[in-house]
């Protein structure tokens, strides 16, 4: 059986962000091959009779951020008229918010969005990411939030990037044991310092397929158990003498090994 297929709308009279962020998170749940339609900044109702007509047209439905009450009861109304489904992606938070603090919203569209001084953070936090990746900068480890390290394949790249979207200035340098370990380290206060570790196990079906992707050999001495088991106890004895958290990311998503990284800063 193939996979199912369909489309989805996301609506928006901001840039649509939170909800197609909301709709792919979904998506990844199911073994399906959705199509996802931005329509941006939609301020009037002929804009919602387009993209509704479109849903119907292709039997998909549409996920919408809207705020002016005036766009929201209209879209309410225009799927009733042509039998399409509609998500309210915003609505149920923001009722949730009106009821806990008896007040209204503001009800202006992408306040979420404006360049307000967290936004320049982020930015500043990422590029300076980016540019530290993989111990390209070690000496940056001072002006750094926080030092990832790990041996390879223990996503130290895709971890420090998530992080520095949350405004985190962050510097991953890689474990390797024919290489001292940079003298920054052994300067910075512990708590500045994230060890990243797996099982040896997991690690090598990792860094095995890692090498089946470039078409490299699998029985490369990098994917070895011997040579993983040699790299995560150098690394183990490493963390030690730091006196830095451990986190095992073993079988961890993304976002729940930076959850917890966030909770110790």
């Amino acid at each position: 059986m193939g996979k199912a297929s369909g489309m989805i709308i996301v609506c928006s009279d901001s840039v649509g962000e939170t909800a197609e962020a909301v709709v792919r998170a979904a998506i990844s749940q199911f073994d399906a091959d959705v199509k996802i339609k931005r329509y941006m900044h939609v301020r009037q109702e002929e804009d919602l009779q387009a993209l509704i007509e479109e849903a119907a047209a292709a039997g998909g439905f549409v996920a919408y951020t809207l705020v002016q009450p005036d766009l929201r009861e209209a879209i309410r109304e225009l799927a009733i008229q042509h039998n399409v489904r509609i998500v309210d992606v915003m609505g149920p938070m923001i009722s949730a918010f009106v009821d806990m603090f008896a007040k209204q919203p503001k009800l202006t569209p992408g306040l979420l969005h404006q360049l307000d001084e967290d936004y320049f953070r982020r930015v500043e936090a990422i590029e300076f990411t980016v540019e530290c990746d993989d111990g390209k900068d070690l000496q940056a480890m001072y002006r750094a939030d926080l030092v990832l390290l790990g041996v390879s394949r223990t996503s130290k790249t895709p971890l420090s990037i998530f992080l520095a979207h949350k405004g985190l200035k962050v510097v991953n340098c890689p474990i390797v044991p024919e290489m001292l370990p940079p003298e920054p380290l052994f300067h910075l206060p512990k708590n500045k310092i994230i060890a990243l570790t797996m099982t040896g196990e997991h690690l090598w079906k990792v860094r095995t397929e890692r090498l089946r992707s470039m078409g490299l050999p699998e029985q490369s001495r990098y994917a070895s158990m011997e040579r993983i088991a040699s790299e995560l106890n150098y690394a183990a004895e490493l963390y030690e003498r730091l006196g830095c958290k451990v986190v095992d990311v073993t079988d961890k998503a993304i976002e729940e090994t930076a959850g917890l990284i966030m909770e110790w800063q």
